[in-house]
């Protein structure tokens, strides 16, 4: 038995262990999965000085609230969220981007995110959890993954195998950015949908509805007119492909989405905005923005590029 440990006081929404997720599976039906938001994922674990492909606890609007027993550790929260330590009746307000310690008694209260979707918790160690097709990503419509491929629960205990030696306090500057446009590349199905479709897909505005997951972000506004048949083959799908149903209404694919699907592809959100589409929550406003393949590629590239920089300054 571990003498580290965290309580689940409260589980919060939709908590689960996620890391970089699973390749090279999409043959026998498996998603990718991982953290939804790549970037927030990465910077966690540097701020705790982690590998940077560590298990996480990511969690959507409102976090866990766990009381710890053990000896001194760091943690780190990311994203927009709001979140309390408490240290002998002593209540801290915590802010994101920045580690701090936590000893024998210490609770972590994460309340909620703020105008987002998905945040993140980093320990300075390594939890005491079971990986799968080396990923411990849970995936809860196919009980995938650490924890029996289930979300966290109130009353459970998270043992950790091992604290990092090095408890130094890290900190960075970051501001989670909003996008006004959602960039995407031309479908295979793109020629499916009427010239008046097309214009409403690129010209109108979406609305994030609340029927949106880890799985699949469905959207509500103008329908978006198909003249050819709403129904394809079943064919691979990948992550950020924008499926069209025969309600026009448009359904982007997210991480735990399903690898085949047989309704027509009008487009793929570029990989360079997908962090922050993901943070978008039900309600806020979408407009799509057509960009070209090697736009694309140029501009993940770049993000990365920026990513890589935003780590090395922590």
């Amino acid at each position: 038995m571990s003498n580290n440990y965290f309580d689940i006081i409260r589980s919060g929404i939709n908590s689960t262990f996620q890391d970089k997720g699973r390749e090279h599976l999409y043959h026998i039906g498996i998603p990718f999965s991982g953290a939804m938001d790549n970037r927030n994922y990465l910077m966690a674990n540097k701020l705790v000085g982690n590998k940077l492909d560590s298990a996480v606890i990511e969690f959507a609007y409102q976090g866990p609230h766990l009381k710890y027993s053990g000896e001194k550790i760091n943690f780190a929260v990311t994203g927009d969220v709001i979140f309390k330590i408490k240290k002998k009746h002593i209540e801290i307000e915590g802010n994101c981007y920045e580690s701090y310690p936590i000893e024998n008694g210490d609770e972590i209260n994460i309340i909620s995110t703020n105008k987002s979707v998905y945040g993140y918790l980093a320990l300075g160690g390594e939890f005491d959890i079971k990986f799968q097709w080396n990923s411990c990503s849970i995936n809860m419509k196919a009980n995938i993954g650490a924890n029996n491929g289930k979300k966290l629960d109130t009353g459970q205990r998270i043992n950790l195998k091992k604290i990092n030696s090095n408890k130094d306090i890290k900190k960075i500057n970051y501001l989670n950015t909003k996008i006004e446009n959602i960039r995407v590349i031309k479908g295979t199905n793109f020629d499916y949908f009427s010239e008046h479709g097309k214009k409403i897909f690129y010209e109108k505005e979406f609305v994030v509805s609340k029927l949106s997951d880890r799985m699949g972000m469905r959207l509500e506004g103008p329908k978006i007119e198909n003249i050819v048949n709403t129904n394809i083959k079943s064919e691979g799908l990948i992550k950020g492909v924008i499926q069209v149903p025969a309600d026009g209404n448009p359904i982007i694919m997210l991480s735990d989405h399903g690898t085949i699907g047989g309704y027509p592809k009008i487009g793929v959100v570029a990989s360079v905005d997908y962090d922050r589409l993901v943070q978008m929550s039900p309600g806020s406003k979408i407009k799509f923005k057509e960009i070209n393949l090697s736009d694309a590629e140029t501009l993940f590239k770049l993000y990365e590029m920026e990513t890589q920089n935003l780590l090395s300054q922590i």
